[in-house]
């Protein structure tokens, strides 16, 4: 299948917009056009990660972790960044959803709050995304014969898409008037005359992401010498998702058998703990890798237990003092379980893509 029905697939399940800012989220490296069978994901992209997808023949890393994320001056064989010369060498795409998956429904953050227990309908975020400007409107006004080519133009570079529905838009026919200078070359009438041109209004909205794509396009499939179009910013629509999760267990429980549900969750031996370890439970917080930033958020909200993945000293004697249990798996311990689950779904999705979970990929720290 090509690349660009699997990054539809990926979009649906974790949208790239309501990645942090910060964020480096998306296709990373390949081609949409191209053809995908098999896919390998991973929490990080590593030397063992590249050797594993290339033993089992696999065109597409899925890496939650964007291995490409600070700006890069060269990409060689010899350089940081010899990673992802080999994979477009090689003709692997990979693809990161990072903040995207942490946010959807169903993603990083739901996977930890399932693992405790923390019952669906009183589950929210632990802080809910600002409302940010993410789309513009694009408007352009194209002759009947040429409408169905750039409007599958823009839709190829992303234009298009309204929630779980793509190739968006709106058409309506009217009347076009121009005159050119005697320098001009009209694909319609002649230069030097006041022309009228049936043509169609063609409206779509695209990620504000994709409007350089998205204009080189327009400019490529439109007949016209200069295409005429507007670009609306559009005013951002209250968004329900957020960072982390907070809600209720169905009762209270102890803190003993939520340490047990987590390890077996998560598959792991060991947890950090500080704060109290004894006592029963009933309001709980998570948020998967870091959290430091979040953790004022479950204290402010009355969380009695945080599981996250890391947290620095003087945050968890904070949280200890106010009464919060902390549960630390480790960075990418916290991560790891929501694969198998975004494996599961890009299945469901998309029956004829053949997904690897990573068996070389762990987090980097092992306790002794």
């Amino acid at each position: 299948m090509l690349l660009s029905e699997i990054l539809a697939a990926l979009e649906s399940i974790a949208a790239t917009r309501l990645a942090e800012p910060w964020d480096n989220v998306g296709l990373l490296a390949g081609d949409p056009a191209q053809s995908v069978s098999r896919a390998l994901l991973c929490i990080d992209y590593t030397e063992p990660v590249a050797a594993e997808a290339a033993a089992e023949g696999c065109d597409l890393v899925i890496a939650y972790h964007p291995p490409l994320f600070s700006a890069v001056k060269r990409i060689t064989a010899a350089s940081e960044s010899s990673l992802l010369f080999d994979a477009v060498r090689r003709g692997v795409a990979i693809y990161s959803p990072h903040t995207a998956l942490d946010v959807a429904d169903g993603g990083t953050n739901d996977t930890l709050a399932d693992v405790l227990g923390i019952t669906p309908e009183s589950r929210t975020p632990l802080r809910v995304a600002d409302a940010k400007a993410s789309q513009y409107k694009l408007v352009t006004f194209v002759p009947e014969d040429a409408l169905e080519r750039v409007a599958q133009a823009l839709f190829e570079a992303g234009a298009g898409r309204i929630g779980d529905y793509t190739q968006c838009s709106f058409r309506h026919p009217g009347t076009g008037t121009f005159k050119g200078d005697p320098s001009t070359n009209p694909a319609v009438g002649r230069p030097g005359r006041y022309e009228h041109a049936v043509e169609f209004r063609l409206e779509t909205v695209l990620p504000i992401s994709r409007l350089q794509p998205a204009l080189a396009a327009l400019y490529d499939a439109h007949p016209y010498e200069e295409p005429a179009f507007d670009l609306v910013r559009l005013a951002a629509a209250p968004e329900k998702t957020g960072q982390g999760r907070i809600g209720n267990l169905p009762s209270p429980t102890q803190r003993e058998e939520l340490f047990d549900r987590v390890k077996q969750g998560l598959n792991l031996s060991h947890l950090l703990i500080a704060g109290p370890q004894r006592g029963a439970v009933m309001r709980c917080a998570v948020l998967a890798g870091a959290g430091r930033e979040h953790l004022s958020d479950a204290i402010s909200q009355k969380a009695e237990l945080y599981l996250t993945g890391e947290i620095p000293h003087h945050d968890a004697v904070r949280a200890a003092g106010a009464g919060v249990t902390v549960v630390a798996t480790l960075h990418s311990n916290s991560e790891r379980a929501t694969l198998k689950r975004l494996a599961d779904r890009l299945a469901e999705k998309l029956p004829s893509l053949s997904t690897h979970l990573s068996r070389a990929d762990h987090d980097p720290f092992t306790i002794q």
